[in-house]
């Protein structure tokens, strides 16, 4: 694993596809990247399903709610229609690209809906700039994002094993 430069602002993601490192952009979105550590922190994202993965665009996840395959209560066809018990997010657009590797969060049409759901680009994406807001971007293991099983939903969804900020786990 390559040397982390801010470990409060890294995430360690293993996924069912392998590792993956996301540097966090406190810069460009401080509220989301405050929002996914929290949820981070609380285990929220472990177990989650990768629920909608579009060939040449983008992997999505992050639904606390309906999309953790561990839950008593999990269906694959309601994940991706529920985010957190946290309020929604107010929007921080910005001219950062959504080019490969750039994690950025899922909304509803309203701005100012994103909560929990995320979703990570493929290829560039630059279509969505100014209208998603990024948050990360993947510095290690895309590899892993790319084997991730493609479908809106996908038969046999990835999910997250676990995703941690890098300076809470131990060296």
């Amino acid at each position: 694993m390559a040397a982390i430069k801010d470990p409060e602002n890294t995430l360690l993601m293993e996924t069912s596809k392998g590792a993956v490192v996301i540097e966090l952009l406190p810069d460009l979105a401080p509220g989301h990247v405050g929002r996914i550590k929290e949820l981070a922190r609380e285990g929220a994202y472990d177990g989650v399903v990768f629920h909608r993965v579009i060939e040449g665009f983008m992997a999505q996840t992050g639904d606390v709610r309906n999309g953790n395959k561990n839950s008593p209560s999990y269906s694959i066809r309601s994940a991706g229609t529920g985010g957190s018990a946290k309020p929604n997010l107010k929007a921080e657009f910005s001219n950062a690209n959504h080019g490969r590797g750039a994690c950025s969060m899922a909304r509803a049409q309203d701005p100012n809906s994103a909560n929990s759901q995320f979703f990570i680009c493929f290829d560039d994406a630059g279509f969505l700039n100014r209208q998603y807001t990024v948050w990360g971007q993947v510095i290690e293991g895309m590899e892993n994002i790319d084997r991730i099983t493609r479908g809106e939903p996908p038969r046999e969804p990835d999910h997250i094993v676990s995703m941690k900020v890098a300076a809470d786990v131990a060296a």
